[in-house]
């Protein structure tokens, strides 16, 4: 899984088309492998990354829950915790 692609559902507020791009846009960079696509091949990734983007909306419109919504600092601090325990500081490292 791409560690820079983040849930976008269930948020307070809500996820903004911004956000829905930036994460069609590493999908398709990941797949394609391409950070920046040469000129022969820009139109179908810029496409792709619009029909990404498209579905993306249109699954985040239909989808439904009972769950409060999260919010995205409480999210942040979860990530970094886990992100601690994962990768704990070496005491030696200064």
């Amino acid at each position: 899984m791409c560690r820079n692609i983040k849930p976008l559902y269930n948020f307070e507020p809500p996820v903004t088309e911004d956000e829905i791009q930036a994460a069609a846009l590493q999908f398709v960079r990941k797949i394609s492998g391409f950070n920046q696509p040469s000129k022969v091949n820009a139109d179908a990734f810029n496409a792709a990354v619009v029909e990404v983007a498209a579905a993306a909306s249109k699954l985040l419109g239909a989808l439904e829950t009972a769950a409060p919504p999260k919010t995205r600092e409480v999210e942040a601090e979860r990530a970094r915790i886990r992100s601690a325990k994962r990768f704990p500081r070496s005491a030696d490292a200064n």
